[in-house]
């Protein structure tokens, strides 16, 4: 049975250079052979609304949206908080979101963090 790593960004577009590392590890996982999702809460949410990855660069790095590209052709999961995208004014449907990407329940969470063998918050 492989591992699991659960990785969540509560960090938003605010902080560029804490986003790419949740994408560059769950990419390295799953090269690794492991389970990895990608959870966004909080401001992190804010990373994943429809348009927003493609507008975040630093440096010489590509954009977010090929960072995200790459985890999501490596078979990363990608799991938004509904609760969070309440907060900050989304209606939690995931039309709202860069695809592919699932709205989920805060539970979720709970329910992956004790699933996981791992988990890193950026």
């Amino acid at each position: 049975m492989p591992k699991k790593m659960l990785y969540v960004q509560t960090s938003g577009p605010d902080e560029p250079e804490r986003l790419y590392s949740p994408f560059v590890l769950a990419t390295t996982a799953k090269a690794m052979g492991a389970d990895a999702t990608v959870y966004f809460l909080g401001k992190g949410i804010l990373v994943m609304t429809k348009g927003a990855p493609q507008k975040i660069q630093v440096g010489s790095f590509p954009s977010l949206k090929e960072a995200l590209d790459q985890a999501v052709a490596a078979g990363v999961e990608i799991v938004i908080c509904a609760q969070s995208a309440q907060l900050f004014g989304g209606k939690a449907s995931a039309n709202e979101f860069e695809q592919p990407s699932k709205v989920v329940g805060a539970a979720t969470l709970n329910d992956m963090a004790l699933e996981a063998d791992a988990v890193l918050t950026f």
